[in-house]
């Protein structure tokens, strides 16, 4: 069952959450630092991956309301599980980046 609007706002605002948001973020971010040259985007991607390795806490913050939208996140809550929660981080990255 997907989260209410309240229940998305407040894991929006919840801090453990974004921690959480953080650490996907910094594994895919050293993923993309160690991908081919040649695969598509890959400048905009590793840009991406540097500027969140210099500052993980506002990569984390700037992807923290999109992940929450994110339906493997509406149907879980805070419940979802690192795996799960992995592949939501990266999704909502590929469509930012």
């Amino acid at each position: 069952m997907a989260l209410t609007y309240t229940d998305s706002n407040a894991l929006m605002n919840d801090f453990d959450f974004r921690g959480r948001i953080k650490v996907a973020a910094l594994h895919y971010a050293d993923y993309i630092m160690n991908e081919a040259t040649n695969t598509p985007g890959h400048t905009s991607r590793l840009r991406w991956a540097s500027a969140t390795f210099q500052s993980p806490d506002q990569a984390a913050q700037s992807l923290h309301s999109p992940v929450v939208m994110d339906p493997a996140v509406q149907a879980d809550g805070a419940a979802i599980i690192d795996t799960n929660l992995q592949s939501a981080v990266e999704n909502t990255i590929n469509k930012l980046i």
